[in-house]
């Protein structure tokens, strides 16, 4: 009886070791055949200063006896605001893998920022100094090139094929410990973070650390689906959460700096929000799928064709527009000079617009800042106090009618109005004046919640505000 049971045990154990082998694979493979083709990129830049924020050197005491003796005979300390300007080296690491066996080389935008210097060394610890080909900001995606032949590359996967729960392998350099191999899962695929519009991320729990920027991040057939380009850290270190650059966006973009040393983009000139369930209920939308615009630029491809602060974009050149970050994607794929078919919803009403798209400025507008004034505390039945702007500040904002808040409490605070904000509208209607604004919200039900549109420096949003009581 012990003897049968045992040999059931065995059996079965067998079977399991079966089942776990081939839950955790080998990377052993992947890792000798494709981490030739990884590279550690150090970048030199000169800096001129006065200290501030250096390194103390290994021999020079960094304590108040050390300053007191300084401030005694009268000589600025280093670091401070006194100290005699000084140049000095500011080195930082990075990664990158070569795309082709001439040189190309991809990283991130960031790695190579303002760079003097750029240093390749391959993993055979050959050094060459790299030349800067393009890089786009937008994307973090950068091309350099080393003087090369018959170098080792990486072969291109497809980003689109990724299933989440599927293994990723990633090489690079973390803390300039040159090719490290870290593993994970796929955690989230087309993953929109804040600022970031261009790039629909492949979220992973694989380990990237500082030094970890602009490596590959590999699928099980050695085929590089992604760039390895932020992590989301509370401590500056690895959390769990990492964000990868999809390689087939990254080819685009360098085939753009390859051949036109930028990129160019599709642009309309228009603010956009996501929408939430109160602005929907605001709106009267029954649900939550469009990007909402908060602001249009004047003379913009958007303001020449008809697109209003306030409308929902629900399609874009016939795709549908779900939820905001789908819009820059979109449009930014748009040649521009092509007249495309936007689906709206206007107070309610669906209408469609042909909009000739534009080019994307390579420099950001500048909106000038608006003067805050002097505080008047009448506040109206949401927590605002409201003065109408003087004819220099609607300047500011193209002429531009605005109520600037000299004072929010209450309700309107807690939505996260603040002083110096600029109030452009109520739901779908321009804020003319403080008296036509407070007898709007005086008129307003009780419970109902109003949909704000407020700017704040270069920022216009619509922001909810729940109507109290009178």
């Amino acid at each position: 009886m012990i003897r049968r049971f045992l040999v059931v045990a065995m059996v079965l154990w067998s079977f399991a070791g079966t089942a776990f082998s081939k839950e955790l694979p080998d990377f052993t493979e992947l890792a000798e055949k494709q981490g030739a083709a990884v590279v550690n990129i150090s970048v030199t830049q000169m800096m001129h200063g006065n200290g501030m924020g250096m390194m103390p050197s290994p021999n020079m005491p960094d304590d108040e006896a050390l300053a007191e003796l300084f401030r005694r005979f009268g000589i600025p300390a280093p670091g401070s605001p006194g100290a005699p300007q000084q140049e000095y080296k500011s080195q930082s690491l990075g990664s990158g893998f070569i795309l082709s066996s001439d040189g190309y080389i991809l990283t991130n935008a960031h790695v190579i920022n303002e760079a003097d210097e750029v240093v390749v060394k391959l993993s055979d610890k050959r050094e060459f100094k790299a030349k800067i080909i393009g890089a786009d900001k937008r994307t973090d995606v950068a091309l350099i090139k080393i003087e090369g032949s018959g170098l080792p590359k990486v072969t291109v996967g497809d980003p689109n094929l990724l299933k989440v729960g599927e293994w990723v392998v990633a090489i690079g350099s973390p803390f300039g410990l040159e090719n490290t191999v870290t593993q994970g899962i796929v955690s989230a695929k087309g993953r929109a973070l804040p600022q970031e519009n261009f790039v629909p991320f492949i979220q992973t729990d694989v380990a990237i650390n500082p030094g970890n920027s602009g490596g590959p991040l590999f699928n099980l057939n050695g085929e590089v689906v992604g760039i390895n380009s932020q992590i989301y850290s509370r401590s500056g270190g690895y959390m769990g959460l990492s964000f990868a650059i999809p390689i087939d966006v990254a080819i685009d973009v360098s085939n753009q700096l390859k051949s036109a040393g930028k990129v160019t983009r599709g642009w309309l000139g228009i603010g956009i929000q996501e929408i939430t369930k109160d602005l929907a209920d605001s709106f009267g939308m029954k649900n939550t799928n469009g990007a909402l615009v908060s602001n249009v630029e004047k003379s913009s491809p958007a303001d020449k064709g008809d697109l209003e602060a306030g409308d929902v974009i629900v399609k874009f050149d016939g795709k549908p527009i779900m939820t905001s970050s789908d819009l820059p994607r979109a449009v930014g794929a748009t040649k521009p000079g092509k007249q495309v078919p936007v689906e709206i919803l206007r107070k309610g009403a669906s209408r469609t617009l042909s909009i000739t798209v534009g080019e994307m400025p390579t420099d950001k507008d500048e909106v000038a800042s608006i003067s805050k004034g002097p505080v008047k505390p009448e506040v109206n039945r949401i927590g605002l106090a409201l003065k109408d702007l003087t004819p220099q500040q609607k300047k500011k904002l193209n002429g531009k009618n605005g109520l600037l808040v000299t004072e929010a409490q209450g309700n309107a605070a807690q939505a996260g109005i603040r002083r110096g904000d600029v109030i452009l509208g109520l739901n779908n209607s321009e804020a003319q004046s403080v008296e036509q604004f407070n007898k709007q919200i005086a008129g307003m039900t009780s419970g109902k919640t109003v949909a704000l549109l407020v700017q704040r420096g270069e920022n216009t949003l619509y922001v909810p505000v729940k109507i109290n009581g009178k």
